[in-house]
């Protein structure tokens, strides 16, 4: 069963993301007040704020955490993408501004060493960490059709882009020459007639080979088989696209919540 402990009211706003981090008893959220906040466990077993980082002027819409838990990327409606790093506390290393719209999604490659980002602009950013500094560099830009909403990394050379109301999720891959990244297919799947925000990111779950994806209406789960084609298994229905959710790190669990039935919903993954 599931019970409720602690109520967290920090945030001045709506919360837009949370991260759970492994190596630690931390999670970090992201706000419509414009603020990250780093919270700890402490010996109490009570959540409490460690630390905020104020640096965006506007909402955080996204957020992820590099595998070593070091490195904080955050994407905002003030159109830029934020690296922060870990050394005593959390300071901002760089701030990418290339965007001329909202960051709705940002993913980080198997390998660390590449950041995919899309945006309301219509614009994929693929960024690399380059040099002695490890600076983050803008290497690739693609402009796309529609409304960018959600981007996640397959594996180091593919990545998968979800658009505003459309069907398909397009699938993007590293050309070995000259290492630039192309659309080679689309995948079909459900949205239904509204996609209204880009929150609820895609997750790719390696061991299962499964993406999910928010899609208007519906949660598409998508299985990617051994010749690199995708196929779409399950599509559930929420009959309102007001949908929020994540997927646990083994593909195991999938918690929802939408604004028609108010329940967090947990579905557990079973082998067809």
């Amino acid at each position: 069963m599931i019970k409720q402990t602690q109520i967290l009211n920090e945030h001045k706003n709506n919360v837009h993301t949370l991260n759970f981090m492994n190596k630690s008893n931390q999670f970090i959220s992201g706000s419509h007040d414009n603020s990250i906040i780093i919270w700890q466990l402490n010996q109490n077993n009570q959540w409490i704020p460690q630390q905020t980082l104020n640096g965006h002027t506007s909402q955080i819409f996204c957020l992820i955490l590099n595998n070593n838990e070091d490195l904080i990327i955050s994407g905002s409606y003030d159109n830029s993408i934020k690296f922060w790093i870990k050394k005593n506390e959390w300071t901002c290393q760089q701030t990418i501004k290339d965007h001329s719209s909202y960051v709705t999604g940002l993913s980080v490659n198997q390998q660390q060493n590449r950041v995919v980002s899309c945006g309301y602009d219509k614009l994929i950013l693929i960024m690399e960490q380059q040099g002695q500094n490890k600076e983050w560099i803008v290497i690739q830009k693609i402009t796309v059709e529609s409304h960018a909403f959600r981007i996640c990394f397959i594996d180091n050379n593919m990545f998968t882009l979800s658009q505003k109301y459309q069907e398909q999720i397009s699938v993007y891959e590293m050309n070995n020459i000259n290492q630039q990244f192309t659309k080679t297919k689309d995948i079909d799947v459900k949205c239904g007639s509204s996609d209204g925000h880009c929150l609820f990111p895609q997750q790719y779950i390696n061991q299962k080979c499964i993406l999910m994806s928010k899609n208007g209406q519906y949660v598409n789960l998508i299985r990617k088989k051994l010749n690199a084609e995708f196929v779409t298994q399950q599509s559930i229905h929420f009959n309102t696209d007001y949908l929020f959710g994540g997927m646990s790190n083994d593909g195991d669990y999938l918690i929802t919540w939408d604004n028609k039935s108010y329940q967090i919903q947990v579905r557990r993954y079973k082998e067809s």
